[in-house]
């Protein structure tokens, strides 16, 4: 009889190549967005996503042929099949791309951005559909997910330290939520596992929320740096950014945004839930994502 394994879509990317290294020594079905076979496997993950386009360069069509359609059919042959477990990744921007307060689960969604709605529009699809018995099914919104091989704005903080450029952003003062990778490969591997965690849609971040400022200090210590915080005026900053947007310069009013807002995640509910801890605390975490940095450019 043929083994029961893990059908995971997405498995090339940065997620998906942690969590098959995480998961082995199981047995994979690995999908592709043309092929959609669900035979004998024990859960589904879907990692497929298009992400979110710093550069607006993606057409707003793609965001929901990937994140949802694709999405809503892979549900669908999971209904069909044998599998008990289906894990979906989505996005904390399926509900806000900006927040003053701590996220919770119960906040209205309210996404603005293509890559939001197509995510909240797959959550929905879910949602709508009867569970049937012995079926589990897991939303997971992750914040911003880091770890070896992360690429995007952690990989831009390091790049600028590590040529010895000051930060001129220490002005603005705030507090994000990060998850690393381990984390989320861990919570998945729970989920996969065990019978006893509801069915229902959880955020994803490490338990600490860190400023901006803190993340710069931490990535001068992976490099023995001593980096300099300038506290230009936000006015100048904001005025730098907009003309970014203009002629295309590596500080935009996007990505001044990304690098400075406040966005904290509350993991309490799946912390509940799992009733234990994350295995790797914020600042650990991202110790580890800065020195696989270090390691590749050595």
């Amino acid at each position: 009889m043929k083994e029961k394994s893990i059908t995971i879509s997405g498995s090339s990317g940065f997620l998906g190549k942690n969590l098959i290294h995480y998961l082995t020594p199981n047995r994979f079905d690995l999908l592709k967005r043309s092929e959609i076979s669900i035979s004998r496997s024990q859960g589904v993950i879907n990692l497929t996503g298009l992400a979110h386009d710093l550069k607006s360069v993606a057409d707003s069509s793609s965001y929901y042929q990937v994140n949802t359609d694709f999405s809503n059919r892979l549900f669908d042959a999971f209904l069909s099949s044998d599998a008990e477990v289906f894990i979906t990744i989505s996005s904390v921007k399926a509900v806000a791309d900006s927040t003053n307060e701590i996220l919770t689960e119960q906040a209205e969604p309210n996404p603005q951005t293509h890559y939001g709605k197509s995510k909240l529009l797959a959550e929905f699809y879910i949602n709508s559909k009867q569970i049937p018995v012995g079926k589990r099914v897991y939303i997971l919104r992750p914040c911003m997910i880091h770890g070896p091989g992360n690429k995007g704005n952690l990989n831009l903080l390091y790049q600028v330290i590590k040529k010895g450029l000051p930060w001129p952003l220490a002005a603005f003062e705030n507090k994000r939520s990060f998850c690393s990778v381990e984390n989320i490969c861990f919570v998945i591997k729970e989920l996969l596992e065990r019978e006893d965690i509801p069915s229902g849609i959880y955020n994803m971040s490490d338990d600490e929320a860190l400023s901006t400022n803190q993340v710069i200090e931490l990535i001068g210590e992976s490099m023995g740096k001593r980096v300099s915080l300038w506290h230009v005026s936000k006015p100048l900053i904001k005025l730098v950014a907009n003309l970014g947007d203009l002629f295309h310069l590596p500080l935009n009013s996007e990505r001044l945004q990304k690098l400075t807002e406040s966005y904290v995640v509350s993991n309490a509910k799946l912390i509940q839930a799992l009733g234990k801890e994350l295995p790797v605390a914020a600042k650990e975490g991202l110790r580890s994502t800065l020195q696989s940095f270090q390691s590749k450019a050595q």
